[in-house]
């Protein structure tokens, strides 16, 4: 092999970085350079690093993303070692005697190995350990060297997450000067309290832990919330809490209310299709001493855009399927059970599920054995199916020419490999038959007992979650609580407070426990959404109520049946509700004003005439409401504003503050994307595909999510002002440049494909591909909310038919996308210059300044910021060069 260019260039540098160069051995002229201080192997193929015993000055060791096996020795020789990454390797085992030689180790990755211990001597590294990482493994029992506490002085940072610890390793409790602590995606199910009763550690992150003590929903909250629970522990026993939350899903009039309803009554209750749910309704019961929370979900399409709000991990799914209704072809599973196990699939991949029959009453006996035995074999040819992908994605990556450049990609499919879809044996029932309902409640009771599929199920709680829970039960169902069930925080908080056993707790401890009952389902109290922060939902119920009046089936009905008064009252007309119903139908949009007399429609005739300026804020049109902020949230609409000349009474923006807008919100619009319909603008602006196009694709398995794309259309929509919609495509405008996105969702073939005008200049292709790059980035943002979903981007050959497609490598914000100028397709030959096809810049750029390269940022909100690049917009003049 040829020496690396670094090492030719200069003897003695204090600095190499060797990453993705396929090395399986080190380099002789890395080890005889004694002066190297910072080493970078990372993305190779090693499976030792034989003679980094020389370099006896290093201070910085990566190692990351290759093939160590066995712990490397030498590294005790390292005495001025002060940072050491070793993650995504295989390591199963580090031996004692080696971090004790360690004395100034600060920083210490260990995530993505198969380690179950570390050894006792870590906290001899100095006191310096500053990270430690060992998640994102599969859970078996393997030990830790002892040794690992050695490092106790100056170990500051640690990383052990996605490993096999079964129980929290104790020489981490001897590191004084942690900092930052991770053990995400383990077995814990306990954690010490002595860990957070130090003042140094700052950061901790413990999810994906199947934790009883504590809870996750109190980890969640943060180092305070955690020490504050252990607190409140001291002061009595901790309190077994078992409950379970409890989704009914299916198609509609499937049966999940009349079982939901049967179950929590002890009896058949027969539930009218006139009375079927609208949204999702919520309600509790007891079985033993487990409570069960019912969540049942309308089975409507419309609906389904609010279900990924609460579709949660770590509960107990409940599949009903009309048996009656069902046939055995494709087509009848694939609407009433596939495409709700495709979507459990990829939000919450380790659910377990429990198919339930109905309607058994309207069938053969023979009947429902065929269709229950049709069903199971299905589902068990989905999850084969399933499993047969990932393991083509898998030895696909594996096969490559440069694997080393894949190394993200081949452990998000490997972590998706070992999630498991539990499908529990289907249990048919006569909703109308008692004994029926009975036997289902003690199925669901046995399986809920199985710690094996439900180790979370028990939480230890101090006695006073109880007692603040009980008292916030005791407020909702009094007299003066209004059925809404809103309250202001504050009222709330000093309700609870003048309750005799509450009256010594702190704000703080009280407003732990609101947060924890909010992660459990109970109350909904939205802190991070600055419109709703000082608002708690004790009813649950009535935020899906709040959806309701804009995310439902039928809206068009609802428009056209606004009355003459309601209309008045908003200062409209008949002529304006017609002209509401046209918008709708053509654009999928409102106007400020027609939101406001729907919903003051809607709000009115269930009585509610109270809330009606609160939930669409004051007369003035500037307070945005609750309404809105929810939506907007949870990217259900988009706020469309004409544009305008500037105001000159604007307030003054300052970077940092708040900046209040001063726009009259009546004349607003808001688009619903999960309501568009037509194509034809979008086309027509565009102008069609050109050859010459770059062009490249996001290819989704096992599909598109339900809702994806509208999500999508309301994150890009929001940074980029000039846009236009459909149902599947959009175009975004950046710098007078279009950019084309189309949805394909067709199965096993399922992509985003993006498209914009090739460049001319090394300039223009900095700003196309930074274009491109945003809404990339976007995608990948908003499908980490899919655990389940594999993303790829690729880019297709650019020789007419070949059907070739290049596999974009990791986009790890370090390595470069290509080091090449030309690639070539192996399918049909031809040769193509690099910027064509992947994220470059071709030759010397223009003669331009010099500026930092370009950052981007994607926040959970979907706003994309480009870094210390500037774009000068001089006008918004679509043009195809």
């Amino acid at each position: 092999m040829a020496q690396p260019r670094a090492c030719q260039e200069q003897d003695c540098l204090r600095e190499v970085t060797l990453s993705t160069q396929r090395l399986r051995v080190l380099p002789p002229a890395v080890l005889s350079n004694s002066a190297l201080e910072s080493l970078d192997l990372d993305r190779n193929k090693l499976r030792s690093i034989t003679g980094i015993s020389k370099l006896a000055n290093l201070k910085k060791l990566i190692v990351s993303k290759n093939q160590i096996v066995d712990f490397p020795n030498e590294i005790q020789s390292l005495i001025y070692l002060e940072k050491l990454e070793l993650n995504q390797n295989q390591i199963r085992v580090i031996p004692e005697g080696i971090f004790c030689h360690l004395p100034r180790l600060k920083h210490l990755r260990l995530n993505n190995n198969r380690l179950g211990a570390l050894p006792r001597d870590l906290a001899a590294c100095g006191g310096s350990l500053q990270y430690l990482n060992l998640s994102n493994k599969p859970v078996r029992t393997f030990a830790l060297p002892r040794d690992l506490a050695a490092c106790g002085g100056s170990l500051q940072y640690l990383n052990i997450s996605n490993n096999l610890f079964r129980t929290f390793p104790q020489p981490v409790l001897q590191l004084a000067n942690l900092q930052e602590l991770h053990v995400q995606n383990n077995a814990l199910r306990q954690l010490p309290r002595e860990l957070f009763q130090g003042q140094s550690l700052k950061m901790f992150k413990a999810n994906g832990n199947p934790l009883r003590e504590p809870p996750s929903e109190v980890c969640a909250g943060g180092i305070q919330q955690i020490l504050n629970y252990f607190n409140q522990l001291q002061h009595g026993s901790g309190q077994e809490d078992k409950r379970i939350k409890t989704m009914f899903l299916g198609a509609s009039l499937a049966g999940k209310s009349t079982i939901c309803k049967s179950l929590k009554q002890r009896q058949a209750k027969l539930v009218p299709k006139e009375e079927r749910t609208v949204g999702i309704e919520i309600s509790e019961f007891r079985i033993e001493d487990f409570t069960f929370l019912f969540w049942d979900f309308a089975g409507q399409l419309e609906y389904y855009m609010t279900h990924h709000v609460f579709i949660t991990p770590q509960a107990l799914v409940i599949l009903v399927i009309n048996l009656h209704m069902y046939q055995t072809n494709d087509d009848a599973f694939k609407d009433l059970v596939g495409f709700w196990i495709n979507n459990l699939f990829m939000r919450v991949p380790n659910s377990v599920v429990l198919p339930v029959g109905t309607h058994v009453d309207c069938c053969q006996k023979q009947e429902v054995e065929e269709k229950r035995s049709n069903i199971m074999a299905k589902i068990a040819a989905m999850l084969a199916e399933r499993k047969s992908n990932l393991t083509h994605f898998i030895n696909n990556l594996e096969d490559s020419e440069e694997p080393e450049v894949y190394v993200d990609q081949w452990e998000r499919l490997k972590e998706m490999e070992s999630c498991t879809l539990t499908i529990l044996d289907l249990v048919a029932v006569n909703c109308t038959d008692h004994h029926d309902i009975k036997k289902l409640e003690a199925t669901i009771l046995e399986h809920v007992k199985n710690e094996e599929l439900f180790p979370e199920v028990v939480r230890v709680l101090p006695p006073v979650y109880r007692e603040v829970e009980a008292a916030i039960v005791d407020i909702t169902q009094s007299e003066e609580m209004a059925d809404h069930g809103m309250m202001d925080l504050q009222y709330l908080l000093s309700e609870l407070s003048q309750r005799e056993h509450l009256a010594n707790l702190d704000r703080e401890l009280l407003q732990d426990i609101l947060r924890y009952l909010h992660r459990i389902g109970l109350l909904v109290w939205y802190e991070e959404i600055k419109h709703l922060e000082s608002t708690v939902f004790l009813q649950p119920t009535f935020l899906i109520t709040t959806f309701k009046l804009l995310v439902r089936d039928r809206l068009v009905q609802q428009l056209e049946s606004i009355s003459v008064d309601t209309l008045i009252a908003e200062h409209a007309t008949i002529r304006d509700r017609s002209n509401w119903v046209w918008a709708f139908k053509s654009k999928a949009m409102l106007c400020h004003q027609a939101v406001r007399a729907l919903v003051k429609y809607q709000l009115f005739s269930e009585g509610m005439h109270d809330i009606f300026e609160e939930i669409m804020g004051d007369k003035t049109h500037r307070g945005k409401g609750k309404l809105f902020s929810l939506l907007e949230h949870f990217e259900l609409c988009l706020e469309v504003r004409q544009a305008k000349a500037l105001n000159p009474q604007a307030s003054e923006f300052v970077p940092g503050k708040t900046w209040e807008t001063t726009q009259d919100q009546s004349k607003s619009w808001y688009l619903f994307p999960t309501y568009l319909n037509q194509t034809e603008e979008v086309a027509e602006v565009w102008g069609g595909d050109h050859h010459e196009d770059l062009h490249i694709r996001t290819y989704f398995s096992p599909e598109i999510p339900e809702g994806f794309f509208h999500r999508f259309l309301v994150k890009a929509c929001s940074f980029y002002s000039t846009h236009w919609v459909a149902k599947a495509t959009c175009l975004l405008v950046c710098n007078g440049k279009p950019l084309l996105i189309k949805e394909n969702n067709q199965r096993a073939y399922s992509y985003l494909e993006l498209r914009c005008r090739k460049p001319a200049g090394a300039t223009a292709f900095q700003l196309a591909w930074d274009f491109l790059m945003a809404a990339v980035f976007i995608i990948q943002k908003l499908s980490e909310e899919w655990p389940g979903l594999h993303v790829c981007v690729k880019t297709p050959c650019r020789t007419a038919g070949c059907p070739a497609e290049l596999i974009w490598p990791d986009m790890d914000g370090k390595t470069p996308m290509t080091k090449e100028d030309v690639k070539t397709c192996g399918t049909c030959g031809h040769r193509f210059g690099a910027e064509l096809l992947l994220p470059k810049v071709p030759g010397q750029p223009e003669a331009a300044p010099a500026q930092p390269p370009v950052h981007y940022y994607v926040t959970s909100y979907g706003t994309t910021a480009f870094g210390p690049s500037s774009i000068h917009v001089t006008r918004q003049n679509i043009t195809s060069e």
